[in-house]
């Protein structure tokens, strides 16, 4: 795989906490490529209790192309190093779920992990009309990222949040009143976002979004997670 002639990236710092979010477009040269194979070489499976959706593992060859393109940029923004580094995985991904199939915890921003070092990426590989992600702030709180500190007091006020008022059953999409959106990325074909799984996130996926199954059409993308 070869890097897209017009390479570009930025690095965000978003927020009250100034997470940084690394942003690349026009990552590589034969994006198509990517899609092809997935259509003619994978059977997508429904994914963890989490994702809303199905997913199918990336090849290789695309690991390796995240590494040797966008590691010292990686390693730059995040502040870690190979040592940090033990682990990664990507695999295609289709939000499939109906509205009215959703469990709560997917109707809030969600992080990953608890570990700062740990990495999430989502390669867009659909049109920027499919929804892409955001970065939200528990209002309450006020926190944007949780880590080991955080997450009791994190929990147990988000779930007093939810006894006692209403959460009604829907993607997230923007601000709400309990989580306020801080920062927003449309879906840009051939963009690859970056932020720590520590962080607050959720993929905008608004009210009229159809739930296609078609990886030429629907709302393909590539999550990578680089972690300990």
């Amino acid at each position: 795989m070869q890097l897209h002639p017009g390479f570009s990236y930025r690095v965000d710092h978003v927020g009250d906490e100034l997470q940084p979010v690394l942003v690349v477009d026009n990552f590589l040269a034969e994006p198509h490529s990517l899609i092809e194979f997935c259509v003619g070489n994978l059977k997508f499976n429904r994914a963890d209790a989490f994702y809303p959706g199905v997913r199918a593992p990336a090849p290789d060859v695309y690991l390796k192309a995240v590494y040797l393109y966008l590691k010292d940029i990686i390693y730059s923004t995040f502040a870690i190093d190979d040592s940090v580094v033990k682990s990664a995985q990507a695999d295609y991904s289709m939000v499939l779920t109906p509205v009215d199939q959703l469990k709560l915890a997917q109707c809030i921003p969600h992080y990953d992990s608890l570990i700062t070092t740990e990495l999430a990426a989502v390669h867009y590989l659909c049109k920027e009309d499919q929804g892409g992600t955001s970065l939200y702030r528990h209002r309450k709180t006020g926190f944007e990222y949780l880590d080991s500190g955080r997450v009791a007091t994190y929990a147990e006020t988000l779930k007093e949040e939810i006894r006692v008022g209403t959460y009604r059953r829907q993607y997230m999409n923007g601000s709400n009143h309990l989580f306020e959106q801080i920062a927003s990325y449309d879906a840009v074909f051939n963009r690859i976002i970056i932020y720590r799984c520590t962080s607050l996130h959720s993929g905008n996926i608004g009210s009229d979004f159809q739930f296609d199954a078609n990886p030429l059409t629907g709302r393909l993308t590539i999550n990578t997670f680089i972690g300990g």
